[in-house]
């Protein structure tokens, strides 16, 4: 994590609209190329054939040395498989399974050559079923352009080049509709989370044996994939993106998947033990000291009612969540503020209530994802949830690692959203963007975390956007 942390300070180069690289930090580490990568057999068209990358790369097709396509950017492959960059990640997810890394935790969990395993493949290949296999396909793509769209054989690719083919024929004809947030961030959490799919969940026992801890935000994971141009054509076809609807539904859809997730027995449990994979890992990793005087290593934090010494569920995405339907759906908020309550409350309680108050959660979280799927956006909405996000209400929430890089990933994503729709200069981002990168290092090393200095970064940063409002 530090070496990653030193290429990224190292130098930036933000654009209209993009992430300075040194801002972009926290997505850069969740897909280097040791993450798992997103939706390893993802998309509507599970019936379909697997045709594989080569099918896609052509020069007619995807597969040009520059972009300059008349419908399309046509250079999608390369882009896919930039060596060094995170647009590359899913490229070189399956290659990183035969590296140290990947060797090391694959022997420490019995699982055998990691690059066969299929607790690993899940994720970090296009892992399609044998008999849906077509000529083309072969695992060493990694995470291809089916993982993402759908399987393309006897389904969408022989109808989204032909005229008179639409946006809206490719989705009829089964193409993964990922202009839908919803769509995109279920697509995206099968591995960026997890899911009940075969070898689509990361154990706490993997994590010990090495994996590195999961994260998601899905407008900040969507710009560092993006392969195409946000243009008249793009628009024509799919209208404009609304960042803050990407990142709020994003938000609503870790939720319901975290909770899901857990309120299911064979997940929520591995062994005798809770599975810790869904837990906030500082509140048991931190340093222990046998001493005359105690000195806590956490803060108290109000949105989790339950006993003291319990290993809180992490609840980086249900803080953001919390904001979100404050600012934007506020006749949800304060039923999902108790059933958020509830459910932490649960935890100290038993399994049984803990699951159950599990199940209302998700259930509050997907109506909040589609309340935000459908509403139209409004000018002001991304300066309220900054607001929220940085209010009174909701910083004596980020006393741990986790949720504080959402909180910074937030007001990242959405300075950036401002500046795109024109609401603030490049010149007024450039001057909040130094409070920003100092929240950003507040969280660059997660044991030597400082809530204190993240909370007086982010209030600046918030303030200063606030005051443009």
């Amino acid at each position: 994590m530090r070496r990653v942390w030193a290429e990224v300070f190292a130098g930036s180069r933000g654009q209209s609209g993009r992430r300075p690289v040194f801002l972009r930090v926290i997505a850069v580490l969740a897909l280097a190329a040791f993450y798992p990568a997103s939706g390893a057999i993802g998309g509507s068209a599970s019936g379909g054939t697997f045709e594989g990358v080569a099918s896609c790369a052509g020069s007619t097709c995807h597969g040009r040395a520059e972009g300059n396509g008349a419908v399309v950017r046509q250079d999608e492959i390369a882009t896919w498989q930039e060596p060094s960059s995170p647009s590359g990640a899913h490229a070189r997810a399956y290659a990183v399974l035969g590296g140290r890394r990947g060797q090391q935790i694959a022997a420490s969990l019995g699982l055998g050559n990691a690059q066969s395993a299929p607790a690993c493949l899940g994720c970090h290949a296009t892992n399609a079923p044998s008999g849906q296999r077509g000529a083309k396909f072969t695992l060493t793509d990694g995470v291809g352009c089916e993982s993402c769209h759908g399987a393309a054989g006897g389904s969408w690719l022989a109808e989204h080049y032909a005229l008179p083919a639409t946006h809206a024929s490719n989705v009829a004809a089964g193409l993964t509709p990922l202009d839908n947030p919803a769509v995109r961030a279920g697509v995206c959490l099968d591995c960026h989370y997890g899911s009940s799919k075969p070898g689509q969940f990361v154990t706490h026992a993997m994590m010990a044996a090495g994996h590195p801890r999961v994260s998601f935000e899905l407008d900040l994971f969507s710009a560092l994939q993006q392969h195409h141009n946000i243009d008249a054509d793009y628009t024509r076809r799919k209208g404009t993106p609304d960042s803050v609807r990407f990142w709020a539904v994003g938000q609503a859809e870790a939720v319901q998947r975290a909770t899901g997730l857990f309120a299911q027995p064979k997940f929520a449990f591995e062994g005798a033990f809770p599975q810790f994979y869904f837990y906030d890992c500082h509140s048991c990793h931190r340093t222990i000291a046998d001493g005359p005087q105690r000195k806590l290593t956490f803060e108290t934090n109000p949105g989790r009612p339950i006993p003291f010494g319990n290993p809180p569920f992490n609840d980086e995405n249900i803080i953001m969540l919390s904001a979100v339907a404050g600012a934007l759906v506020p006749g949800e908020a304060a039923r999902f503020q108790t059933a958020s309550r509830d459910f932490h409350k649960a935890m100290g309680q038993g399994p049984t209530e803990a699951r159950t108050a599990a199940q209302a959660l998700s259930a509050r979280a997907g109506v909040l994802s589609e309340a935000l799927s459908g509403r139209a956006s409004g000018n002001a909405d991304a300066f309220r949830v900054i607001a929220i996000i940085a209010g009174e209400a909701t910083t004596p929430r980020f006393t741990d690692y986790a949720g504080s890089v959402q909180a910074v990933m937030a007001i990242d994503t959405l300075l950036n959203a401002l500046v795109r729709e024109g609401r603030v200069t490049q010149g007024a981002a450039a001057g909040i963007r130094g409070d920003i990168a100092r929240a950003y290092k507040a969280v660059e090393e997660p044991n030597a975390y400082r809530p204190a200095d993240f909370r007086a970064a982010l209030k600046s940063a918030a303030g200063a956007i606030g005051r443009l409002g």
